[in-house]
């Protein structure tokens, strides 16, 4: 009986070899193409690359932990910040795997891309967003001025953007509450992640939308300049307290690098920025990730990125 049989199960053994095979050899090549091509790369660098050109210094005693790279303010550095070309611009070039930009309303309701609260720094004239309808900034902006809907559709990179306070948080969680649901009409929770200054806002947030990540962001504390543990301690405690899923600090706060990475709760992720039109997100374990964005495809990047 067993003599039988082993044609029958040579056979199969042929036939399944024959299934398996294409699938085999596209495995193969699709692995030889990954570990060739490193486009899907360039939005990556090294934390010691981000802390020699920031603050003198390498990360020598931490792992070279990978960092995405973000558009602050769109391709701020060649164009006028938070400008349609300046969005354009960063969602077009592969060295960004992110952009952000700031959002806030005008007198008639519309909602502009700005980030200050005057027109003063970038066109050197007193009108203030809050205060001006949208027709108003055009004319004083030679139309360099542009609205969150002339550009939404026009990116298609993930998304931080930031809710600009101007003090008024009933107002910035009403503004977040249009953003969040223009959003979810367009299909595209997972390419978006919202951020304030505000505690408030940034808890009303993951109250409201709790699927919607949310990134609370620092320019300076106590725990910059002063390395100790119950300062940085203290710094958690209030990002806690909101509920944020990114802490984002300015790249100052990357004196105390150690601190912060040996403190860090689980699940969350640090993002540095500074004032020109970088960010980085720094990816310590597989929670650190773009929003949206699987852990397995994660996880592979940081096997390439190791290894080529």
């Amino acid at each position: 009986m067993s003599i039988h049989n082993q044609p029958m199960k040579g056979t199969r053994q042929n036939a399944a070899s024959k299934i398996l095979k294409p699938f085999a050899l596209a495995g193969i090549v699709l692995l030889v193409w990954l570990l060739t091509d490193r486009a899907f790369l360039h939005h990556i660098t090294s934390l010691s690359e981000v802390m020699e050109t920031h603050i003198g210094r390498s990360a020598e005693s931490l792992p070279d932990y990978p960092c995405t790279v973000g558009a602050h303010r769109g391709a701020s550095i060649d164009h006028l910040e938070n400008s349609y070309s300046a969005l354009l611009a960063a969602d077009q070039d592969p060295k960004y795997g992110f952009i952000e930009f700031d959002v806030q309303y005008t007198k008639d309701g519309q909602i502009v891309v700005f980030h200050d609260k005057r027109l003063l720094r970038l066109f050197g004239k007193l009108a203030t967003i809050n205060n001006s309808t949208y027709a108003d900034l055009m004319k004083a902006t030679d139309g360099q001025i542009v609205r969150y809907l002339d550009v939404i559709d026009a990116v298609n990179k993930k998304l931080n953007i930031e809710i600009k306070s101007q003090g008024d948080d009933e107002e910035d969680c009403r503004l977040a509450d249009v953003i969040i649901k223009d959003i979810q009409a367009r299909g595209r929770e997972k390419d978006i992640m919202i951020s304030s200054i505000s505690s408030d806002v940034i808890r009303y947030i993951h109250e409201t939308h709790p699927s919607i990540p949310t990134g609370q962001i620092y320019w300076i504390t106590s725990s910059t300049y002063l390395h100790f543990d119950l300062l940085t301690k203290r710094l958690y405690q209030e990002f806690n307290e909101s509920n944020a899923d990114y802490l984002m600090l300015h790249v100052a706060n990357l004196r105390n690098i150690e601190g912060l990475l040996a403190l860090k709760p689980e699940g969350k992720t640090i993002i540095f920025w500074d004032f020109e039109d970088h960010m980085y997100l720094v990816r310590e374990d597989y929670h650190d990730r773009l929003w949206g964005t699987s852990v397995i495809g994660d996880l592979w990047q940081k096997i390439v990125y190791r290894f080529i």
